[in-house]
């Protein structure tokens, strides 16, 4: 017999479970708005901070000015390598329609630092955990410096650094949303 009680505890948990933070999904497909303010003077990912499972798909969306969604990896304009080092790494290339979109579906557990290549410097990165965190996006931003076969690698820029989300931070809250 389902009593008053039983139905309330139940009720709650049910709550609960529809208050925790998701990523928008479209179709199965978790979705990033690229997205700039009414003076265009700060440029953003929303969310900036997301935690996925392997084989989930991401898809960034523009919704206006211009904007890119692209891995940091040497293969990017020798940006420094911030993904799992068996990992693919994606660039969208410019994007200035709204609506336009890009899917990358990530299989490789680890921690990715992405970046919009026309407004890195001001601060317009995002990171993605796959699974499990791990992988040169757990390390120091510099911890390539003096390593072979890095001597021509950038560095993330200082603005770019202090907008990244912690590993903590998107492992407890599994999604972490812009705050201005």
């Amino acid at each position: 017999m389902l009593t008053r009680r039983a139905l309330v505890a139940g009720s709650g948990l049910a709550l609960a479970g529809s208050l925790a933070p998701r990523p928008l999904r479209a179709a199965g497909v978790i979705e990033i708005r690229m997205k700039n303010n009414a003076t265009r003077v700060k440029d953003w990912y929303d969310p900036v901070g997301i935690h996925i499972m392997p084989g989930e798909t991401l898809r960034w969306i523009l919704d206006e000015d211009v904007h890119a969604t692209a891995a940091y990896h040497p293969k990017n304009a020798m940006h420094s390598l911030r993904i799992p080092e068996s990992a693919t790494p994606w660039d969208s290339g410019l994007m200035s329609t709204k609506g336009q979109h890009f899917d990358v579906t990530l299989t490789v557990e680890g921690v990715y630092d992405y970046f919009c290549l026309p407004h890195e410097n001001d601060g317009m990165v995002g990171r993605i955990i796959v699974g499990k965190p791990s992988g040169p996006g757990t390390l120091p931003f510099d911890y390539f410096k003096g390593k072979p076969g890095t001597a021509g690698w950038l560095p993330v820029p200082m603005p770019a650094r202090k907008m990244f989300p912690s590993v903590q931070q998107i492992m407890a809250q599994k999604i972490v949303h812009y705050r201005a």
